[in-house]
């Protein structure tokens, strides 16, 4: 499997198990609402990511973090312009990992990855941990492949905790 550059988030979030990334892909509206819904948090004005008031489904779209084409939060990311500056191509190569921006990182989930994900991908190096990130998120039971965050097989229903 080649990698595709621009799915290497340097926050250890790897952009080809990404809801938004899947469902831009997919073109699937049902799946783009619901990553709405969740990103709004579902109390008006209380979103869970810094100026996703007014996100829409139109929105959710997203080429990875180092394309062109990225989704609001990876285009406001302090970790990303942070890696950029210091010259890094990701969190992997800092001495300050984890800091303040992984400290403040809106989404739990995505920090809980990004604690597990960056001293793999500083320990086994960048190929290993994509190819790890894309076996990780496919369900036991079924197979099915699945995204970063998935609580449910959308195929077979079985209950997953793979983050």
């Amino acid at each position: 499997m080649p990698i595709q550059s621009e799915f290497l988030a340097p926050c250890g979030l790897y952009c080809g198990v990404c809801a938004i990334y899947i469902a831009h892909r997919e073109g699937n509206e049902k799946f783009k609402q619901r990553l709405v819904n969740l990103y709004k948090g579902g109390v008006p004005g209380k979103g869970t990511l810094p100026g996703s008031e007014k996100l829409s489904t139109a929105d959710i779209r997203c080429n990875g973090c180092l394309s062109d084409d990225r989704v609001l939060h990876c285009q406001q990311c302090e970790l990303r312009a942070c890696v950029r500056e210091k010259g890094y191509t990701g969190c992997h190569e800092c001495d300050e990992f984890p800091c303040r921006y992984i400290e403040d990182f809106p989404m739990a989930i995505g920090k809980k990855v990004i604690l597990r994900a960056v001293p793999y991908r500083r320990e086994f190096g960048t190929e290993k941990w994509v190819r790890d990130e894309e076996e990780r998120y496919v369900c036991p039971e079924c197979g099915n492949k699945v995204f970063r965050g998935v609580v449910r097989c959308n195929r077979c229903r079985t209950d997953l905790d793979l983050d």
